[in-house]
């Protein structure tokens, strides 16, 4: 793509809408700092009551908005609303910039990714997909997860104890997992890794043209990548999932190279990028919550509820964005065409019409799965349960290995609104290491 195109596609999808909220956050507006300051996350729980005391439905000259339960659960139900992460503001913009998206750099928000693309064209790619995240084929990757899982807990603890648990361990476990999965050579993990984490910066609303640049060439580098790799597996299908994915046909219809590859890239994004901030968040929530981590310590089979409570109170995406297909009613509220309606999901997994004594974080939570992090309806989170495994497994894995891990500095948050997780998290097991090298 050259500058010039590559400057349209940003000012249209980002400098415009980000210079329209930043302005109207400056103004004070509720709305626009919830969607693009992350300084708005200093007090989550305050931000998350304030958007649900605009009403059912709330909004302001740009977009909806709306932080209650019900509501969210309905919209992201409702056929009358589209997916439209990386749409332009207006009918005619969209036209341009579609014009001036190069081929070769679509990425997660750009069509045909699943997150983009509306039925009939979305019905027929997820039913492809789905194949290859069937109940039965997630609990197959257990041992695998569990073994690379202990595997880079071994390289920590003959380092001394001490790492990073974002960089060294959160991070490299779903990348290592889902590339294993997709038949990806181990050499090119640590690839996928930045090219994932800039990817990942397209679904912030007030993208920067410096990590514009920086998400569209790793989008390159990863469709330079991909199309060798599913080159190969065209020639010698093997029996991971791309192999699949290549193989996979109903009556003849079968994923083109272009969605191969879009929908490629959105999989190994989608099967990290949520994982790595969960997992962090619920080892933060752990540490300044020891009796409910002892509790789980004593029961193990406390982790898949913990790791529900976890995506319920520090959802690791904080919002998605749906736009009216045509004019519709949501809350006694009519909606023309044509506008968009952020929807809260972290909020909304702390209303208190839904979860008791929200504001309180709780593994036992008997009614934490109802949370709608993973969104809903058609949309809803293809590699939901792939995450919630690796998650659990993880989480079990490094405080039985590690029981006494504790922080060595301050966690560092990313600085992004849509994704909620950390950028450092400095940590130690050196009581349980030294009693090792005793041994």
């Amino acid at each position: 793509m050259t500058p010039a195109r590559s400057a349209v596609v940003w000012g249209i999808r980002y400098g415009l809408p980000g210079l329209a909220i930043r302005t109207a956050a400056r103004r004070g507006d509720l709305i626009a700092r919830a969607a693009a300051d992350p300084s708005a996350m200093d007090d989550p729980a305050r931000l998350y009551a304030d958007l649900r005391a605009l009403g059912p439905l709330g909004g302001n000259r740009l977009v909806g908005a709306t932080a209650r339960h019900g509501v969210v659960n309905s919209i992201l139900r409702d056929d009358a609303f589209r997916a439209d992460p990386g749409g332009a503001p207006t009918q005619w913009l969209n036209k341009v910039m579609l014009a001036a998206i190069d081929p070769r750099a679509l990425g997660p928000v750009d069509a045909p990714s699943l997150l983009a693309i509306e039925p009939p064209q979305h019905n027929r790619i997820r039913r492809l997909v789905t194949h290859a995240f069937t109940p039965r084929a997630i609990a197959g990757y257990t041992d695998t997860i569990r073994e690379i899982a202990n595997g880079l807990l071994d390289r920590v603890a003959a380092r001394g104890g001490q790492f990073d648990l974002v960089d060294d361990y959160a991070a490299k476990l779903p990348v290592t997992v889902i590339a294993r999965i997709m038949g990806i050579p181990a050499e090119q993990h640590d690839q996928l890794l930045g090219i994932g984490n800039d990817a990942a910066m397209t679904l912030d609303p007030a993208l920067t043209w410096r990590d514009f640049r920086a998400a569209d060439a790793a989008i390159r580098r990863a469709g330079v990548m991909l199309d060798e790799h599913i080159a190969n597996v065209r020639r010698r299908p093997g029996d991971d999932l791309l192999g699949e994915l290549v193989m996979i046909s109903e009556d003849g219809d079968r994923l083109t190279d272009t969605e191969l590859r879009v929908n490629t890239l959105l999989l190994l994004g989608a099967g990290f990028e949520t994982t790595v901030n969960l997992i962090g968040n619920a080892v933060a929530l752990l540490l300044e919550h020891p009796d409910q981590l002892a509790g789980l310590l004593a029961d193990a089979d406390g982790w898949p509820n913990a790791v529900e409570e976890v995506l319920r109170f520090d959802s690791p995406v904080q919002m998605t964005v749906r736009v009216a297909q045509r004019t519709t009613e949501v809350a006694g509220q009519t909606v023309k065409a044509g506008r968009g309606v952020i929807l809260h999901l972290a909020a909304a997994n702390r209303d208190p019409d839904v979860f008791a004594d929200p504001d309180c974080f709780d593994v036992t939570r008997p009614e934490a799965r109802l949370h709608l992090a993973f969104s809903a309806g058609i949309h809803y989170c293809l590699g939901a349960q792939l995450a919630r495994l690796e998650a659990a497994i993880a989480l079990e894995t490094l405080f039985a290995r590690f029981p006494e891990l504790a922080t060595t500095a301050p966690p560092t948050r990313r600085r992004t609104r849509v994704l909620h997780g950390f950028e450092r998290f400095p940590v130690a097991a050196a009581a349980r290491v030294r009693t090792a090298e005793r041994q």
